[in-house]
């Protein structure tokens, strides 16, 4: 009958769509880690990765290398960060420019942190402001996909909630096509921002970053700079098991995917893993969401 949707076709469409998040290597032993996660997370078939952009710009050849090399060698969909900070709007505009002549047509725009000891965020003289003019430049340069970054429980800069979603409402009003979230552990934050969302008129879907935990302590160093709360229970969850790495990711899982189910009720079918150039933890949460490895023809 036509517009009948098949049972192939129904699972096809509730299966949900994950990205993965990766950093650029220091080292040799790192570079390996990389690969070896790239390796192991690519049958899982995610819709792009992102490769990130150290603070001050730090890591941008490093960056603009593993990107490249990704989309050289693997048959993955490579999205590249770009900041605002560190360099000028023609500097930046260039480095869209190579980018889209190496085939890279997606990329993360971020305003980006300051150096370290810098005192705090200062535009570039001649540089893009913040995320909504970066926005703005890229779509000038090429039409790219262009995903930003939006805070559920308030960027720890903004002035306050409501002048935080007035800056996502700017970079999505600017041509970004989806915004993926800070990572999070209360699910209810989510779920009252996605409300929030809503009501000013976003409609680009809200993709929520997941972060397994695989070292709670450096967890809550990330937490208190990026204003992410660390709930009671997760410390409880976590408590005594410095010593004990086995049951530690047994339970990283375990909450990871509890999240994600929660997600799922609320109607999330879209997922962002920031992976730590890890894959084991976000393999098995995949696993417990219906994802399963395709064969080396699908992948591709």
């Amino acid at each position: 009958m036509t517009g009948a949707v098949t049972g192939s076709a129904r699972a096809e469409l509730d299966t949900p769509r994950v990205s993965f998040e990766f950093f650029p290597p220091k080292t040799a032993e790192m570079e390996r880690s990389l690969w070896d996660a790239v390796t192991k997370l690519a049958p899982l078939g995610p819709a792009f990765v992102s490769v990130t952009y150290g603070a001050g710009g730090t890591t941008r050849e490093r960056t603009h290398a593993t990107v490249r090399r990704i989309r050289q060698e693997t048959a993955l969909t490579p999205a590249a960060h770009l900041t605002c900070v560190g360099a000028s709007r023609a500097e930046i505009d260039q480095v869209a420019r190579d980018y889209w002549d190496a085939g890279i047509r997606h990329i993360v725009a971020l305003r980006g942190d300051a150096p370290s000891g810098a005192g705090g965020y200062q535009p570039h003289p001649e540089g893009y402001g913040y995320a909504a003019d970066l926005v703005r430049g890229l779509k000038a340069v090429a039409d790219f996909e262009i995903s930003v970054a939006a805070y559920p429980e308030t960027h720890p800069e903004a002035r306050s909630p409501e002048a935080d979603l007035d800056n996502l409402k700017r970079k999505i009003d600017a041509g970004a096509t989806r915004a993926i979230t800070q990572y999070f552990f209360d699910v209810a934050h989510y779920a009252r921002f996605l409300e929030r969302v809503r009501q000013a008129g976003i409609t680009v879907p809200i993709v929520p970053g997941l972060l397994p935990v695989t070292n709670f302590a450096q967890v809550v160093k990330f937490s208190a700079a990026c204003g992410t709360a660390v709930p009671r229970w997760l410390a409880d969850m976590f408590d005594g098991l410095d010593q004990d790495p086995e049951t530690r990711r047994l339970v990283a899982c375990t909450v990871a995917a509890e999240q994600a189910g929660a997600l799922r009720a609320l109607g999330c079918n879209q997922f962002h893993f920031y992976t730590l150039n890890r894959a084991d933890l976000t393999v098995a949460i995949c696993r417990r969401l219906g994802l399963k490895p395709r064969p080396a023809t699908e992948a591709a």
